[in-house]
């Protein structure tokens, strides 16, 4: 039995990969979970802000306009799951400094500077996510990005 156990990093991002069920992105659904000390202490899945109709329901901007993933971000009705995740640690009071990120996918560059600013220290992510900046800010900053796939993935395959 002992042997079935994951180790803590699988478990949390097992959490971020449900937590993406929530997603109502058209294009890719992302979750995320930050930890502190081996306790979650937020979660966030891409989609639209509180209250807003969700890309389910009026369609893609991105796709109607033909936008290259990782090109023109503010071209979007969604935040992305980082950036949820943050906001939730905001909205209520809780800090993150120093935490770990689980995200199902790689952060991209505005998502990486606000995760600097945040505190974050660690990222751990199953799938990748071309933003060559965003690499570079994160190898500047000491943070540690960690890749995690998930097992069955294309990624995983090769």
């Amino acid at each position: 039995m002992a042997g079935d156990r994951p180790s803590w990093d699988e478990y949390f991002m097992a959490i971020a990969r449900q937590v993406a069920t929530r997603s109502t992105c058209l294009r890719r659904r992302v979750g995320c979970v930050i930890v502190l000390e081996k306790r979650i202490v937020t979660t966030g899945y891409n989609g639209a802000p509180m209250g807003l109709p969700h890309c389910l329901q009026t369609g893609c901007l991105r796709e109607r306009e033909n936008v290259p993933p990782g090109e023109r971000h503010e071209l979007c009705r969604g935040l992305h799951a980082e950036q949820n995740a943050l906001l939730q640690a905001a909205y209520h009071g809780v800090s993150v400094r120093g935490g770990t990120l689980y995200c199902t996918h790689r952060p991209c560059v505005l998502c990486t500077k606000m995760l600097i600013n945040a505190g974050i220290r660690r990222i751990f992510f199953a799938e990748g996510y071309e933003d060559r900046l965003a690499e570079v800010m994160a190898g500047e900053a000491g943070l540690e990005l960690v890749h995690l796939p998930t097992a069955g993935t294309k990624e995983d395959e090769g």
